[in-house]
């Protein structure tokens, strides 16, 4: 397995491999002026491997997908996702043991997923299952197996895991804006209504509008640059979730205003409060909650989240394109978008079913006389 990265403007390679006895051994090369040579050196080595000058003795499946983790993807994501992969490790660990990846079938897998599965929602199991697919992906690529045996499982979870997600209709949104932006007051220094009324005007995460810089505001171009997020479990900022998250989007100037009123404290981060903290999820969804009830709106299962949901039914209700409300997200495709707010889509055919029948209607209305039916195409 290969890693090429750049280091002071030239290109490094670190091949690991595993000799006679499971042991893993590493080969380095730096100095590289370009990543093409770099490469080139990278598949000598896997020459090597390839022809019993490297031993290439299969690997335990765990302790492949933690090398897999630390070479492929932990520089590449933020801390709570790399939890998750050192999660999906300890579990692998605990279920295979030392058992090498070469030896692992998909019955092997498919109990493995049944195990999980018994004990967690739907949306876990998914996720859990692709990222063992990409890693067991690189393990044929690596050449340690020649099948996929994690292909065709079948997955099982648990339904009463499953956590009923509320929403609020659009005029409980709008009462819900009112009521945060009569609640935001610089003096107290109450950050946590300045960030749930940013959410519900811009659709951004929790961890982008932590992460906000003053400099990331453009108060004359009414725009909001969002380039990275802030890591609560580390305390620092860090990349955004995906490349497609950063992005630029357009704001209100009353959003902009309300905004202004933290300025003047001079505080590098937008949302640092007297303490020099930035609000947790747990603190705003407390004022969430507190915000909720004080409305008399009944919807338990409401946070923070849930206001990235508003702003697209906000948007989806006063006809925005779907593209648009897309890259104002920062998803990386349109389908990404269509799936997650698919039932706000639904919610919405009626109404559009309705245009469409108007428009039909008036198609040909100015003719004023049957001819139109003779036309032949």
């Amino acid at each position: 397995m290969a890693s090429i990265t750049k280091l002071n403007g030239k290109w490094r390679v670190r091949v690991s491999w595993y000799d006679d006895q499971g042991k893993r051994h590493f080969k380095t090369k730096a100095g590289f002026p370009t990543k093409l040579e770099a490469n080139r050196w990278a598949r000598s080595i896997e020459v090597q491997k390839n022809d019993g000058s490297i031993s290439n003795k299969s690997v335990a499946f765990a302790d492949y997908f933690n090398e897999w983790f630390k070479t492929y993807k932990e520089n590449k994501i933020v801390y709570t996702t790399a939890v998750k992969y050192r999660v999906i490790h300890r579990m692998l660990t605990e279920f295979f043991g030392n058992k090498a990846i070469d030896k692992i079938t998909r019955r092997d897998y498919q109990n493995f997923m049944n195990n999980y599965g018994s004990s967690h929602a739907p949306e876990s199991v998914k996720k859990t299952n692709a990222t063992i697919r990409a890693c067991v992906k690189s393990a044929i690529l690596d050449d340690l197996i020649t099948k996929d045996f994690t292909q065709n499982v079948e997955l099982i979870w648990n339904n009463n895991r499953v956590q009923k997600v509320d929403y609020l209709n659009v005029d409980e949104i709008n009462r819900l804006a009112d009521y945060v932006y009569s609640m935001m007051d610089p003096r107290d220094r109450y950050t946590s209504y300045y960030m749930i009324y940013t959410a519900i005007m811009t659709g951004m995460r929790l961890q982008e509008i932590a992460g906000l810089k003053w400099d990331d505001i453009n108060f004359n171009w009414k725009t909001i640059n969002i380039n990275k997020a802030w890591d609560f479990a580390s305390k620092r900022l860090t990349t955004t979730k995906t490349e497609s998250s950063n992005r630029i989007i357009r704001v209100n100037s009353k959003l902009l205003n309300a905004l202004k009123e933290l300025k003047s404290d001079n505080y590098e981060l937008v949302f640092e409060n007297s303490n020099h903290h930035i609000p947790e999820s747990a603190a705003c969804n407390r004022t969430l909650r507190k915000a909720l009830v004080n409305l008399n709106i009944d919807k338990p299962s409401y946070h923070f989240h849930s206001l990235r949901h508003s702003h697209v039914a906000l948007l989806l209700y006063k006809g925005v394109d779907i593209y648009a409300i897309s890259k104002r997200l920062g998803h990386s495709d349109l389908t990404t978008t269509t799936k997650k707010y698919a039932y706000l889509i639904d919610e919405l055919k009626q109404k559009t079913d309705d245009n469409i029948e108007s428009i039909l209607d008036s198609v040909g209305e100015k003719s004023g006389t049957k001819s139109a039916k003779k036309l032949a195409f």
